[in-house]
C-alpha cells in the first residue's frame, strides 16, 4: 500500500458561461445594484445596509406566510418551525443597524440629500411584514399606486388574514372561546386588542407549558419581542443621525418612530401574563 501524500484534486473551474454558483445566487446582479448619488464614501454602507434589510424583510415575510398557511391546516409543528427560523432571521435583521448605529448628524447630512423624497416607510416589503403582524392600513398602499405589481401584492395582503388572525382562528378550532366578533372582523383593518382573547391566552399560559398551543404562544412572543427591538433600534439610530428633525418623504421622523415603538405586537400575549 502506498503511503505517498496525495494532493487534493483541483476543483472543476472551467464552465461554459457563468458558474453554477452565479446561476443560483445571482451575485453579479446583487453586487451591481449599488448606485450611489453623492460623493460621500459613507453613502455606500447606508445603501447596502438598506438593501440587506429589504432582503431580510423578504425572507421573514416568506416565513410568516408559511406559518399562516400551516396554521390554516392545523399543522402547529410546521408553523412553529417557520416562526423559530424567523426569530433567527429577525436577529440578523436587527444586527443590520450596527453599521448605521453610530452615524452623527454631520455624517448623515453629507448624503441625506441623495435620498430626496425616499423614506423607509415607503418600503413595500416592510409594509407586507407589518400587514402580517396585523397592523393594517389601506392608506399605506397609496405610495405604491404607480407600481401595479407591488400595489396588487400589497392590496392582496391587506385583505388577507394576518398571521395573528390565523392564530386566533386556530385557537377557536381547538375549542378556545375566541369571540365571534374577533373571528369575523374586517381583516383589512388594524387588529385591536380584545379582553376575551387576553383571557384565552391567560388560560393557555395557566395550563401545561409543554402544550403545543403554549409553545406556539412563546414562538409568537419571541417574534414580537424582536420586532419591538427592531423598532427601538430604528428609533435610536434615527435619533442619533438626525435628532428630532422631520424625516424624509414627509414622515414625522423620530416622533413617528416613537409612536411605533410603543405598540406591542400580538398584544394579548403580553397583557395575559399579568393574570397567570
Amino acid at each position: 500500500m502506498s503511503h505517498e501524500a496525495h494532493e487534493p484534486e483541483t476543483p472543476h473551474l472551467d464552465f461554459q458561461g457563468t458558474t453554477p454558483y452565479e446561476d443560483y445566487v445571482k451575485a453579479d446582479v446583487l453586487t451591481h445594484l449599488q448606485h450611489t448619488l453623492s460623493d460621500d464614501p459613507g453613502e455606500m454602507v447606508f445603501l447596502v445596509t438598506t438593501q440587506v434589510m429589504e432582503l431580510w424583510f423578504t425572507v421573514i415575510v416568506h416565513e410568516w406566510e408559511t406559518a399562516a398557511k400551516a396554521l390554516r391546516q392545523d399543522d402547529v409543528p410546521v408553523a412553529v418551525d417557520a416562526l423559530k427560523r424567523s426569530v433567527r432571521e429577525l436577529e440578523a435583521l436587527n444586527a443590520s443597524w450596527k453599521p448605521l448605529s453610530g452615524l452623527t448628524p454631520a455624517q448623515f447630512n453629507s448624503y441625506r440629500a441623495a435620498l430626496g423624497e425616499g423614506s423607509g416607510f415607503q418600503s413595500a416589503m416592510y409594509r407586507r411584514l407589518e400587514f402580517l403582524l396585523g397592523d393594517k392600513s389601506a392608506s399605506m398602499l397609496v405610495p405604491h399606486r404607480g407600481a401595479p405589481r407591488v400595489h396588487a401584492e400589497l392590496e392582496k395582503a391587506l385583505h388577507e388574514p394576518s398571521l395573528y388572525d390565523e392564530v386566533l382562528r386556530f385557537l377557536a378550532r381547538r375549542g378556545h372561546p375566541v369571540p365571534e366578533g374577533v373571528l369575523r372582523r374586517d381583516v383589512s383593518l388594524r387588529y385591536e386588542p380584545s379582553a376575551e382573547v387576553e383571557a384565552v391566552w391567560t388560560a393557555v399560559y395557566s395550563g401545561d407549558g409543554r402544550d403545543e398551543v403554549a409553545r406556539l404562544g412563546e414562538a409568537l412572543t419571541d417574534v414580537a419581542e424582536l420586532v419591538w427591538r427592531w423598532r427601538n433600534d430604528h428609533l435610536v439610530a434615527t435619533r442619533r443621525a438626525m435628532g428630532a428633525k422631520a424625516g424624509t418623504g414627509g414622515s414625522a421622523g423620530v416622533a413617528w418612530l416613537e409612536k411605533r415603538a410603543r405598540k406591542n405586537v400580538f398584544p394579548e400575549l403580553w397583557t395575559a401574563r399579568s393574570y397567570v
